[in-house]
C-alpha cells in the first residue's frame, strides 16, 4: 500500500504470561490459582506459544510483518531470587534466532506485568530493593542476549501501576475501606488492562487474604504486584528501574535503543473540561518526563479515548460502538496521543501497543485502517514515528478476564492450539514497506 517510509516497522506484539503458557514461578500464576481468585478462569498453558512460537513467527513473516515485539519472562529467568535458568535464556535466544531466520525484527521487553513470586513476598514494586534486582536480572539477561537485539522497551506501560490506584480508589473507596464507602462507581474499560471488577468486596477480599497466606504476606495491603494499587513512592521505583536497566543496557551494549511504553488515552475535553483532561494527561504521561527524556524511543500504547463534560467527568458518548473490552471504538486514537507525545517527548515515537477485542474481524481491520492511516499522516508532518505493533498477534490471556477477549490477528482453537490466521494479518501484513 506503500503508506509506511521504508525502515518502518509493522508487527505485532505478546506478552508471556499471556500466550506461553505454565508459568509457573511468576506471581500471576499464584493469583489464578487462589480459591476465590480474581481471575475468571487460570492461564494454564495459555495457547502455547512457548512451544509453537516457530509457527506463530512464520504465519508473520508469511503474511508480510517485518516485527516482532515479545516480552522474556523474568519469573523463567530467575525463578528463586540469585538463582538463573540458563536453559530458558536458550529458549529466548532461539526465539530471537527464530525471528532474524524469517526477517522479523525481534523487539524484547524485559518486564511486562508479571514477577517472580519470590520478589511478591519481599514486598515486591513498594520495596526499594526492586531497582537493583531488576537491574541485575536486566544485566543477566543483555549479557547473554544483548548482541543479538537492536531494540528493547525495559518496562512495560510503567505508568499502569499509577492508573490502577486510581480506579481501585475509587472502587474501595479507601485502603481497608467498603463498597459502601467507595467515592465512584469505576469501569472496568477506564484502565487498559484486563480487570475483573464483578465478583464483589467480599470475595475479592477472600481472594486478596488467600493471596498474601500464598506469598508469606502477613497483610493483604501488603501485596504489591506491577499489576496493583500504589504509592507515589512506588511509582518512582519503576522510573528508577528503568533508568538503572537502561544504564546497565547502555554499558554493555552502547548501540541498542532503550525506551519504556506507557498507557496512554486520548484526552477529549468540552469546553470547561480542559482542566481535568490537562490532569489526567499530567499523571498518565506528563510527569514522567523527567525521567524519559534521554531514552531512545518513547513506546506508545493507546486503545481508545477519554471524554471529559463541563464538570470534569469523564463518560463515553450515548450510542457509541464497544468492543468486548468496554472501550469506545474509537481507531483515531492512537494518532491523537502520538501527537500529544511528541509535543514533549523529541525521541523517535513505537507505536508499541494498539488494537481491539472484538468477534468481527472486519471491524479489527476498519481499526486498523484507520489507525495507521493517521499513523502516515502523523509521519508526513515530520513525527518520527518508526513503528506500529499491532496488540496481539494471538488471541490470548486477557489476564483477569482470560481468553473471551478476542485481540489477535491469529484466532486459536484452544481444544488443539491451531491456528487460524484472520484476514487482518493479511492487512496489516501488506502495509509494511
Amino acid at each position: 500500500m506503500g503508506k509506511f517510509p521504508k525502515g518502518f516497522l509493522v508487527g505485532a506484539a505478546t506478552a508471556a504470561h499471556q500466550v506461553e503458557g505454565n508459568n509457573i514461578h511468576s506471581d500471576y500464576w499464584v493469583q489464578e490459582h487462589v480459591e476465590h481468585s480474581q481471575f475468571v478462569e487460570p492461564s494454564d498453558e495459555a495457547v502455547d506459544h512457548y512451544h509453537r512460537y516457530e509457527e506463530d513467527i512464520q504465519l508473520m513473516a508469511e503474511a508480510g510483518l517485518n516485527a516482532y515485539r515479545f516480552s522474556i519472562e523474568w519469573a523463567r529467568i530467575e525463578p528463586k531470587k540469585g538463582e538463573f535458568d540458563d536453559n530458558e535464556v536458550e529458549h529466548y535466544r532461539k526465539v530471537i534466532a527464530c525471528c532474524k531466520e524469517h526477517g522479523v525484527e525481534p523487539i524484547v521487553t524485559l518486564h511486562h506485568f508479571t514477577s517472580p513470586a519470590w520478589l511478591i513476598s519481599m514486598g515486591g514494586w513498594e520495596n526499594e530493593e526492586v531497582v537493583d534486582l531488576f537491574a541485575r536480572y536486566v544485566k543477566y539477561v543483555i549479557e547473554r542476549l544483548g548482541s543479538e537485539l537492536k531494540y528493547v522497551c525495559t518496562i512495560n506501560e510503567a505508568n499502569m501501576r499509577l492508573q490502577l490506584a486510581a480506579i481501585m480508589q475509587k472502587y474501595m473507596g479507601t485502603m481497608g475501606g467498603s463498597a459502601q464507602e467507595a467515592s465512584a462507581s469505576p469501569k472496568e474499560g477506564d484502565v487498559q488492562v484486563g480487570l475483573n471488577l464483578g465478583q464483589g468486596m467480599n470475595t475479592m477480599m477472600l481472594g486478596m487474604m488467600e493471596c498474601a497466606k500464598a506469598f508469606g504476606v502477613a497483610d493483604p495491603r501488603g501485596i504489591h504486584t506491577f499489576v496493583s494499587m500504589c504509592t507515589p513512592e512506588g511509582d518512582l521505583l519503576v522510573m528508577k528501574a528503568h533508568q538503572a536497566a537502561k544504564k546497565v543496557i547502555k554499558e554493555l551494549y552502547p548501540e541498542i535503543k532503550v525506551g519504556l511504553t506507557l498507557s496512554l488515552h486520548d484526552m477529549q475535553p468540552e469546553a470547561g473540561g480542559e482542566t481535568a483532561a490537562a490532569k489526567e494527561w499530567e499523571e498518565e504521561f506528563r510527569h514522567y518526563l523527567p525521567y524519559l527524556q534521554d531514552d531512545d524511543f518513547i513506546g506508545t500504547q493507546c486503545y481508545t479515548r477519554q471524554c471529559f463534560d463541563k464538570e470534569g467527568n469523564k463518560y463515553t458518548p450515548e450510542g457509541v460502538e464497544l468492543t468486548q473490552m468496554n472501550y469506545e471504538f474509537y481507531p483515531q486514537s492512537i494518532a491523537n496521543v502520538v501527537r500529544a507525545v511528541a509535543k514533549d517527548f523529541k525521541g523517535d515515537i513505537l507505536v508499541t501497543e494498539n488494537g481491539i477485542a472484538c468477534a468481527d474481524d472486519a471491524r479489527r481491520q476498519a481499526y486498523i485502517q484507520t489507525a495507521t492511516d493517521g499513523l502516515a499522516e502523523c509521519i508526513a508532518d515530520g513525527i518520527p514515528v518508526k513503528g506500529y505493533m499491532y496488540w496481539s498477534l494471538l488471541d490470548n490471556f486477557e489476564w483477569q478476564k482470560g481468553f473471551s477477549m478476542t485481540f489477535g490477528l491469529i484466532g486459536v482453537d484452544r481444544s488443539n492450539m491451531a491456528r487460524q490466521p484472520k484476514e487482518s494479518l493479511a492487512l496489516l501484513g501488506s502495509m509494511a514497506p
